[in-house]
C-alpha cells in the first residue's frame, strides 16, 4: 500500500468513529398526543356552538341556558357561544348572521318569532351550518332538527283539565303567550280543542308576551269589568303567577275563588305554586336543553337524527305534586 493509501485509510477510520450514533426508531406512539393525555387516538376534535336565546327575561328561557351549560360540562372539546337577542326579533336575526360570519360549526336558535327568523336559518343551513331549532318552530323545514313539546297537546289536556274541575261550565281568561310564536298559538288552539262540547267561555283574553308584568296588568283589567272569573288559563307559570297576584292584591279574597292553570313546571316556579297553593295545576314545558347538545353531537359527528323530537310533558296538581307529577 502507497503512503497516500494509508492516510486515506486512517481518516477514514477516524471518522467512523466520530459519527453520532443513529436514533432508535419509536414504536408503539402512533396517534399519541401527549399533551392532551390522550392514548391511542388522535385527540377529540373541537368544535363551537352559537346559541341565540330569544330573550333571558323569562325564567323558563335562563333554565334552558343552564340545561345547555351542564350538559356542555360533560363534554370539554365543545365551545358554547350564547347571546339573548332580548325579545327583538331583528337582533336575532344578527346574530344569527354573525354566527354564519363566524363560521361556527352548529347553530342552535330558540325563535323569538316563527316568521323573521325563517330566512336567517335558512342562510345558516345555505353556508353549510347545520341548525337546531329549540321550543318554537320556523315556517319552513329548512334546518336539520326541530326539539319541543307538543303545545297542542299541552293546551288540550289544559282545557280537559279544566273541563274536569269545573264540572264543564264556567267563566275563564285566557292569559295567551306571544301569539307570533307558535307555542302561543298551538297552545291556544289545543286549549280550545280541550273545552270544546262544554260549557266553558273565554269572556277574556290577551297577549301578555309570556311576561307576569303584562300578565298582571291584564288580570287587574279582567276583574275591573267581570265580577266573576272561575279560571284563568295562563300560557306560562309566570303569567298564571300574576294572574294570581293581581286577584290578590284586589283584597276581596278573588284569589280563593279562582283556579290559576299555568304552563312550565319548573322546580322552583310552577311546581312550587302548586306546592303553596298558588296554582291549581301546572303543565311541564322541558325546555330541551340536555337534548340539544346530545343531538348537536351526534350530528357534529356525521350521525343521523330524526327530524323533529318532541318532548313529554306531566301534570302537577295538589294531590300529585309529592309523587313527582302525572305523565300525559
Amino acid at each position: 500500500m502507497s503512503r497516500w493509501a494509508l492516510v486515506l485509510a486512517l481518516c477514514a477510520v477516524t471518522l467512523a468513529g466520530c459519527s453520532s450514533p443513529k436514533e432508535p426508531e419509536k414504536t408503539g406512539e402512533t396517534g399519541t398526543n401527549a399533551s392532551s393525555g390522550a392514548t391511542g387516538g388522535q385527540p377529540e376534535k373541537r368544535y363551537v356552538i352559537g346559541m341565540s336565546q330569544c330573550n333571558l327575561g323569562e325564567p323558563w328561557r335562563v333554565q334552558m341556558n343552564k340545561d345547555i351549560e351542564e350538559a356542555v360540562k360533560q363534554h370539554p372539546n365543545i365551545e358554547m357561544i350564547f347571546r339573548d337577542a332580548q325579545n327583538r326579533s331583528e337582533m336575532q336575526q344578527s346574530q344569527v348572521r354573525e354566527f354564519i360570519q363566524q363560521k361556527v360549526d352548529l347553530i342552535i336558535i330558540s325563535p323569538k318569532e316563527a316568521r323573521p327568523l325563517t330566512r336567517p336559518v335558512e342562510e345558516a343551513m345555505q353556508a353549510g351550518i347545520p341548525v337546531i331549532v329549540l321550543d318554537r318552530k320556523i315556517e319552513s323545514d329548512n334546518y336539520t332538527q326541530f326539539i319541543g313539546a307538543d303545545n297542542v297537546k299541552i293546551g288540550r289536556e289544559a282545557g280537559k283539565y279544566l273541563v274536569k274541575v269545573l264540572g264543564g261550565k264556567g267563566d275563564v281568561v285566557e292569559l295567551k303567550g306571544l301569539m307570533t310564536s307558535t307555542p302561543g298559538q298551538e297552545r291556544h288552539k289545543g286549549f280550545m280543542e280541550g273545552i270544546a262540547g262544554s260549557q266553558i267561555k273565554i269572556i277574556f283574553d290577551a297577549d301578555c308576551q309570556w311576561l307576569e308584568p303584562n300578565a298582571q296588568r291584564e288580570m287587574k283589567s279582567a276583574l275591573s269589568r267581570f265580577p266573576k272569573i272561575d279560571a284563568v288559563y295562563a300560557h306560562n307559570d309566570p303569567s298564571a303567577h300574576g294572574a294570581y297576584m293581581a286577584a290578590r292584591q284586589e283584597g276581596k279574597g278573588r284569589e280563593k275563588q279562582i283556579k290559576f292553570i299555568g304552563i312550565d313546571a319548573l322546580p322552583h316556579e310552577g311546581v312550587r305554586y302548586v306546592k303553596d297553593g298558588v296554582l291549581s295545576a301546572t303543565f311541564e314545558y322541558p325546555t330541551g336543553g340536555k337534548e340539544a347538545i346530545e343531538n348537536a353531537l351526534k350530528i357534529l359527528k356525521g350521525e343521523r337524527v330524526e327530524k323533529s323530537i318532541t318532548l313529554g310533558t306531566k301534570l302537577y296538581t295538589k294531590e300529585n305534586v309529592e309523587a313527582g307529577g302525572e305523565t300525559l
